[in-house]
C-alpha cells in the first residue's frame, strides 16, 4: 500500500494560497494573542467582544502601532472586522468558528506538548 498524490486532496491554487496565508498570520504569538483577546467566553456566545486598537495594545503590553499592524493582517485575513468611532477604531471577530477551531487547536498542541514533551514530574 503506497502513498499516492490522490490522496492529497485537490484544492484551487488560490483557495491553497489563502491558507498557507492564514496560517502565516494566526501561527504569530502576538496575533494568536490579540484573537484570545477578542474570543468571547464560553457564557458570552451572543455578544460579541469588540475592543479598541489601544484596549487590545494595552492588554497585551505593545505598542499602538505594533496592534495596528498586527490587526490589520487579520483583517487582511478577513478574520476580523472593524468600526470606526470618531477617532477610534473598534475590532471583532468576523469568523468565530474559524477562530474557535483553531483555538482548539492550539489548546491541543498545548495539551500534546504537556503529554509527551514535558519530563514528568519529579519527587521531592
Amino acid at each position: 500500500m503506497g502513498f499516492e498524490s490522490a490522496d492529497i486532496p485537490a484544492r484551487p491554487a488560490p483557495v491553497e494560497q489563502f491558507i498557507d496565508q492564514f496560517l502565516t498570520a494566526v501561527c504569530d504569538s502576538s496575533r494568536r494573542h490579540i484573537l484570545e483577546c477578542l474570543t468571547p467566553l464560553e457564557n458570552e456566545e451572543a455578544s460579541p467582544l469588540e475592543r479598541s486598537v489601544g484596549e487590545i495594545a494595552e492588554h497585551l503590553g505593545l505598542a499602538v502601532s505594533t496592534t495596528s499592524e498586527h490587526l490589520k493582517q487579520l483583517s487582511t485575513m478577513h478574520v476580523l472586522t472593524s468600526r470606526k468611532e470618531g477617532t477610534k477604531t473598534y475590532y471583532r471577530l468576523r469568523n468565530r468558528a474559524l477562530v474557535r477551531t483553531f483555538q482548539e487547536l492550539i489548546l491541543s498542541l498545548e495539551a500534546h506538548y504537556r503529554r509527551t514533551i514535558l519530563p514528568p514530574p519529579t519527587d521531592a
